[in-house]
């Protein structure tokens, strides 16, 4: 029998009983006989009808949608990450029968997600970023509403799903520094941006991990376009800079254009790598030794989380998904087809 859409009010006019009687039938909760409870779902059954998704809402006082939460002030560069980790996230939650309603938020401005939420539009929020003063966490945390944070905070409180990229930032850098660098430089984006936070440590990691280990280092954060990279670049090449390392593929990709317009050779006169892998650094001449994270992967495990937790299941606190340091020709010591 052909599959029909069924409301709790068709339902309770072929039974004869109130829509209140039909809601507690399905959802299993409130005061209700176990024959009244046999009858409808006998009914529902037999019929092969499948409740919509507002009659089973309105059973279980859910919406069955999740709130994602972007940041509005993303660039380019990073909309293929914010693009693949939605996709993981939407995959599996039309799986399991929830929609994805999608807010942005700038700084201070959450707006949307408030409105999100005072209207009772969603169940759960997954927030896509991390920030050292996070007003979307803060606002949720004082709402009540259940969510998940993609990228890690030192709340403890907080459900977070993240990958290491502190101990992958420090695998990376150790290996570079293990074949003789003495002259390294690490080049980063916002200070704000947890993650920088953590790729930084990972960085500093690996030098506390070198016994007798004599060199220079330098990092400089809060780089944010190509002009302020070249400046850092002519300034590194006048100190015969050996390594650059840069936090992202679009700081690593300006490092790049700033070594070819001066003319200088990567990998024999100036090494390169990221702490970010993307298409572009795999395959650009030479090939870019960097970090690939799986952050579809993130998007599904977030969003697993996130309904685990509105099904009031038992969720970690924080979980930490893996890394592959991927070594190339851009350095020296690369691994065959890795």
């Amino acid at each position: 029998m052909e599959e029909k859409n069924l409301t709790i009010n068709d339902i309770a006019e072929e039974l004869g009983v109130s829509k209140t009687t039909i809601s507690r039938a399905i959802s299993g909760k409130g005061r209700i006989g176990a024959d009244t409870r046999k009858k409808v779902l006998e009914y529902i059954e037999a019929h092969n009808y499948r409740l919509n998704v507002i009659a089973k809402g309105l059973a279980q006082n859910k919406t069955y949608n999740i709130g994602l939460v972007l940041p509005g002030d993303y660039n380019v560069v990073e909309l293929p990450f914010f693009q693949n980790c939605m996709m993981g996230i939407c995959k599996l939650a039309s799986e399991r029968d929830y929609d994805v309603l999608i807010s942005m938020v700038t700084g201070q401005n959450i707006a949307q997600l408030e409105r999100a939420v005072t209207n009772h539009k969603i169940d759960g929020v997954i927030l896509t970023r991390t920030l050292t003063k996070d007003a979307p966490m803060e606002y949720l945390k004082e709402s009540g509403i259940p969510f998940v944070a993609i990228g890690s905070t030192g709340d403890d409180t907080v459900i977070q799903i993240d990958n290491d990229h502190r101990r992958a930032c420090k695998e990376l850098t150790g290996n570079l520094l293990r074949q003789g660098i003495k002259k390294i430089a690490l080049i980063g984006s916002d200070e704000s941006h947890v993650v920088t936070g953590n790729r930084l440590r990972g960085f500093e990691d690996a030098f506390g991990e070198l016994d007798g280990w004599q060199g220079s280092r330098e990092v400089f954060l809060n780089v944010d376009n190509g002009r302020q990279v070249e400046e850092i670049v002519k300034r590194l090449l006048q100190e015969r800079i050996e390594c650059i390392v840069t936090m992202d593929d679009f700081l690593c990709g300006c490092v790049l254009d700033a070594l070819q317009r001066s003319g200088a050779q990567v990998p024999d006169e100036v090494q390169v790598g990221s702490f970010y892998d993307s298409t572009f650094l795999a395959n650009h001449m030479p090939s870019v030794t960097s970090i690939r994270f799986n952050v579809e992967e993130l998007g599904t495990k977030a969003c697993e989380l996130l309904l685990d937790l509105l099904e009031e299941k038992d969720v970690e606190r924080r979980t930490l998904l893996g890394y592959e340091v991927r070594m190339r020709r851009s350095t020296r010591s690369f691994r065959t087809g890795s």
